[in-house]
């Protein structure tokens, strides 16, 4: 049988709530200023995208440790374009992966990333139906 994810989400107030996660953690989501909120939490659609670059993220960590490449530093950049019209959603979606270290393999990163976004991470098999995904590498010497 499949795994489910059960989540609560609490309504705080005005524009906030406060959610679960199945590891018993919880985040505080809220509107800006602008959406009648006080902007004192992630908002909705930027959490997708964290959650897009965290499950790829968690994917190649793991790929960097079982390959034991020197990395020194890894970290994502994401960009959601939304749509013009309302339900606004993401349209095209471009996910920066940035290492850095004085020894780099490219190759086996390059793999790792390909590993992730083609065959492990289901957050970008579901953004992949709504999103047109793009995928950037970039190399830095520490």
């Amino acid at each position: 049988m499949a795994a489910t994810h059960e989540i609560t989400t609490h309504w705080l107030g005005d524009m906030a709530f406060e959610s679960t996660n199945p590891s018993g953690k919880t985040l505080k989501i809220d509107a800006g200023p602008e959406d009648g909120g006080q902007g004192d939490g992630l908002r909705p659609k930027a959490l997708m995208l964290s959650g897009l670059a965290g499950c790829s993220g968690l994917d190649v960590a793991s790929l960097i440790k079982k390959m034991r490449l020197e990395v020194d530093d890894f970290r994502m950049e994401t960009r959601g374009e939304l749509s013009d019209s309302h339900p606004q959603t993401y349209t095209k979606v471009t996910l920066e992966y940035h290492f850095t270290g004085g020894n780099l393999n490219r190759e086996k990163l390059e793999k790792a990333v390909e590993l992730s976004v083609e065959k492990y991470c289901g957050v970008f098999a579901m953004f992949r139906d709504f999103a047109e995904m793009n995928t950037e590498l970039f190399f830095h010497a520490s």
